[in-house]
């Protein structure tokens, strides 16, 4: 069978349609759903499949939409229509299985079975087999650079489809719709589709075979790369000639700016940092994203917005959010951050619950039945102070009366609804086995 073949057989366009659906998003720009995608396809399948195999089918364009950068710039993502999202998926599952059997192993974005947390794993081998100097490659705007000839010459060398290059090049030609105005697209994949990550790859690819063939130790995950050596003098030599080939062979820039040889400490990889401890290289969170974490908490707990929701509401979305970042960074040591962040969650929630009972009369009667069911021992003097005090509610919550009394064992057992406040350590200890 040729290629665009097995890409419109109707096992494969239903394979694709699941995963599109599965996935949910945005629509593109003729405001087609998801959810509508299925009677669109249903009505109009075979002339779908004739246009595509007779090339008359043309990819609308993409939507031009930003998401914000940890640094404070904006990425820019194409959304692409609902139709040409599953159509791009149909091309993407074969051609995945084509390269599968040709990518190298070092290689781990968007792949089958590997993850960030392989390829961190992978520098951390080499970092603890004595490869303690770090190349980061930074390539510059790589997504956007990607050079359309350049990329069908690399696939022809596997798919021997001109149908199907024919409909790739369409993709890429696609164009952008930004602020109603259409934009030709000369260069680059537009990130947001599924053949995007698929073309990233296999084009990457050519430089994985490179860093092979030298012998060079590596880990990439889609554009980011790190290099290990031996020596600052071979670091240095290998950043040149890798700089210099990209821009040859495969017309990339790198960032001179965030090109660097690095210690490992100095290095971050896919929010990771490399640290010594006894003797052996392990990783953590860099500081800029435990940072991100404790911002993006502080934003949902303002007491303005978590006090006019329900307490248990506010606690399952906090939970959700901590344990997703854990989730992600478990293989890290974190020990102490994790139990510093339960602090002041609790002390947050805390905050929460002193302000929605609002008044001193409410504040001391709380207290004080709470006291006398858990036995704190705590006398009218005491919680009558804090009911009536004239500190804010920040600091009054952190009073030891309220520490004890809305304890830490209440906090995450004892909330009604269910809603027992996630302990950061306890979960992170949990997800190493300790």
């Amino acid at each position: 069978m040729e290629l665009i073949e097995v890409i419109t057989s109707k096992e494969n366009l239903n394979r694709a349609y699941k995963k599109v659906v599965a996935n949910k998003g945005a629509s593109g720009v003729d405001g087609i759903s998801v959810e509508e995608l299925g009677d669109y396809i249903r009505k109009n399948t075979d002339t779908i499949i004739a246009s595509i195999r007779n090339r008359t089918y043309i990819p609308k364009p993409v939507r031009r939409v930003y998401i914000p950068k940890d640094n404070g710039k904006k990425r820019p993502l194409g959304i692409p229509t609902a139709l040409d999202r599953a159509i791009q998926q149909a091309i993407a599952q074969p051609l995945s299985d084509i390269y599968e059997e040709i990518f190298s192993e070092y290689s781990y974005g968007f792949r089958p079975g590997r993850s960030c947390h392989d390829a961190v794993k992978q520098a951390l081998e080499y970092l603890n087999n004595g490869y303690e100097w770090v190349i980061d490659i930074d390539i510059k705007q790589f997504f956007d650079k990607v050079n359309h000839d350049k990329l069908i010459q690399i696939l022809r060398e596997q798919v021997n489809d001109s149908t199907t290059l024919n409909l790739i090049r369409k993709y890429l030609k696609a164009g952008v719709m930004e602020n109603g105005l259409e934009k030709a697209t000369k260069t680059g994949v537009p990130q947001g589709g599924p053949l995007s990550v698929v073309c990233s790859n296999i084009y990457l690819d050519k430089l994985d075979k490179e860093l092979e063939q030298r012998g060079l130790r590596f880990t990439r995950y889609a554009d980011d790369v790190l290099i290990f050596t031996k020596s600052e003098e071979a670091a240095n030599r290998v950043i040149k000639s890798i700089s210099s080939w990209l821009e040859r062979k495969l017309f990339l820039k790198v960032n001179a700016a965030k090109t660097k040889v690095v210690r490992p400490t100095r290095s971050k990889y896919l929010g990771f940092t490399f640290l010594k401890n006894s003797g052996e290289w392990k990783v953590k969170p860099t500081t800029e994203k435990k940072k991100k974490l404790r911002q993006k908490l502080s934003e949902y707990l303002k007491r303005s917005k978590a006090v006019a929701r329900p307490l248990a509401v506010t606690i399952k979305r906090v939970n959700e959010m901590t344990r997703g970042w854990i989730n992600y960074f478990r293989i890290g040591m974190m020990k102490q951050f994790m139990g510093e962040l339960g602090e002041w969650l609790r002390h947050k929630i805390r905050v929460i619950v002193m302000k929605q009972w609002k008044t001193p009369k409410t504040i001391y009667r709380n207290l004080s039945y709470l006291n006398r069911k858990n036995n704190n021992g705590f006398n009218h003097e005491a919680i009558y102070k804090v009911a009536n005090s004239r500190l804010g509610w920040y600091r009054r919550s952190g009073m030891n009366v309220v520490n004890f009394i809305i304890s830490k064992d209440l906090l995450e057992n004892r909330i009604k609804d269910g809603a027992g406040l996630l302990n950061p350590l306890s979960y992170y200890l949990s997800k190493v086995g300790i």
